[in-house]
C-alpha cells in the first residue's frame, strides 16, 4: 500500500483505536507510518556535499514527489518515496543515540545507511542496493556536513567502500569500507567541511560519513554515492545529456533565437536583484515542512536574505534563520545571473497564506 505523505488528522484517541482494529493490518500499518511525519525535535544535519541518498532524492523530487517519471528516472528514490516519504522530509535527522562510539558493534552489516534501522525503520530503504543516483567527484574534494541546529562536531569519522565493491549490487558492511580519515572537533558553526583525498580510486563508490554531534551522544549515519575521477559511466545520467545536446541543438537554434531571444529572456529572468517563492511539502496539526527557492536577478548576488510573511520558523537548513527570516549559508550565497538555490525549513502553526520576499545581502 502506497503511503500518503499526509499525517493523519488529530481525533479522539478511542476512535482511532476503534478504527485501526476494524481496518486490515496494512492499512493499520500505513496509518502508523503516516503518525511520524512530524519531524523529530533533535533532527538538525546530514551530509550535503556530495549528497547523501535521502538528501539527493529531496533536492531532486521534493517538490515533484509524486511524479511518475522517477520510477524510470531515478528508481532507488522511487522506491524510497513509495516505502515512506518521511524518509526524504526528514532528511536531516538520521541519528541514534547512545551508542558510546560503538559504531561497528550498534550498526549491524547491511543495515549502515539507515542507521541500523533507526527510529522504528525510518530510513530503512536507504539500505536497498541498487543503482542509486551518484555524483562525481574529483579525486580530492571538500566534503560539506550542514547542521541547521549548529550542534558542533565531536570529529567526523570518513570511509569509503573498498576498491572492487559494487554499491549496485552488494550490500554496505563494514568489511566493505576503509576509514580513510577522522577529522578533529568542530565549533557550532552550522556548516563542517573537511578535505576528501581518494588518490588512486576510480569509479563507483559509497563515502559513509559518521558525524559525532556535540550536545548528546548522538552519532548521525550518512551514505552518499559517488563516482571517483573523471570518465564515461553509464549509471551517472548527468554525464550523457551534455554530450548529446550540442550535437542536436546547434542547427535548429541560430534560426530560432535571434527572433525569439529578445522578447523570451526578459520575461524569465528578473531583473530585481533577487526572487523567492515558498512552496510547502508536507504538513500536520500544528506544523508543516517548506522550501524556499532563491532566483537570483539579471545582476547575480553575493548574498541573499528571504521574509517568508506569515511564518513561524523553528529549524532552517541551507540558511539561518532569525524570525520569519532567511539568510543564506556560506555555501549558496553567490548566485550568478538567473541561478537558483533551495533552502528549508519547519514552521509551527497553519501554514496557510505564506509569502516570500527576497534581497540582496
Amino acid at each position: 500500500m502506497r503511503t500518503s505523505a499526509r499525517p493523519v488528522r488529530s481525533g479522539p484517541l478511542r476512535r482511532l483505536r476503534r478504527a485501526l482494529i476494524a481496518v486490515p493490518l496494512s492499512l493499520a500499518l500505513g496509518l502508523g507510518a503516516m503518525a511520524v511525519l512530524a519531524p523529530s525535535a533533535s533532527a538538525h544535519g546530514s551530509v550535503t556535499d556530495p549528497p547523501t541518498r535521502n538528501y539527493g532524492c529531496y533536492e531532486r523530487w521534493g517538490a515533484d514527489h509524486l511524479n511518475p517519471e522517477m520510477a524510470t528516472l531515478d528508481p532507488m528514490c522511487w522506491q524510497a518515496f513509495q516505502a515512506n516519504p518521511n524518509t526524504m522530509w526528514n532528511w536531516n535527522g538520521l541519528y541514534r543515540e547512545n551508542v558510546g562510539g560503538r559504531h561497528e558493534a550498534v550498526i549491524p552489516d547491511g543495515q549502515l545507511c539507515s542507521g541500523g534501522e533507526t527510529q522504528n525503520g525510518l530510513y530503512k530503504s536507504l539500505d536497498k542496493v541498487g543503482n542509486w543516483t551518484a555524483k562525481r567527484v574529483p579525486s580530492t574534494f571538500t566534503l560539506t556536513l550542514t547542521d541547521g541546529a549548529k550542534h558542533g562536531a565531536d570529529y567526523l569519522k570518513i570511509y569509503v567502500t573498498k576498491p572492487g565493491f559494487d554499491p549496485t549490487k552488494q550490500a554496505l558492511t563494514w568489511g566493505s569500507l576503509d576509514l580513510i580519515k577522522t577529522t578533529g572537533s568542530y565549533p557550532t558553526t552550522g556548516l563542517y567541511q573537511t578535505d576528501v583525498n581518494l588518490s588512486g580510486r576510480s569509479g563507483r563508490a559509497v563515502l559513509y560519513t559518521i558525524w559525532q554531534a556535540s550536545h548528546l551522544d548522538q552519532p548521525y549515519y550518512l551514505c552518499s554515492d559517488i563516482i571517483i575521477g573523471s570518465g564515461s559511466d553509464p549509471t551517472e545520467e548527468p554525464t550523457e545529456e551534455p554530450t548529446e545536446e550540442p550535437t542536436e541543438e546547434p542547427t535548429e537554434e541560430p534560426t530560432q533565437e535571434p527572433t525569439q531571444t529578445p522578447t523570451d529572456e526578459p520575461t524569465q529572468t528578473p531583473t530585481g536583484a533577487c526572487t523567492a517563492t515558498v512552496k510547502v511539502n508536507s504538513s500536520w496539526p500544528g506544523g508543516y515542512v517548506a522550501d524556499v527557492v532563491v532566483t537570483a536577478g539579471s545582476r547575480g548576488v553575493s548574498g541573499w536574505k528571504v521574509t517568508v510573511g506569515g511564518a513561524t520558523i523553528t529549524q532552517a537548513w541551507g540558511s539561518s534563520h532569525s524570525g520569519n527570516v532567511l539568510t543564506n549559508a556560506a555555501w549558496n550565497g553567490t548566485l550568478s545571473s538567473g541561478a537558483s538555490t533551495t533552502a528549508g525549513f519547519i514552521g509551527s502553526g497553519a501554514a496557510d497564506g505564506l509569502t516570500a520576499s527576497c534581497a540582496a545581502a
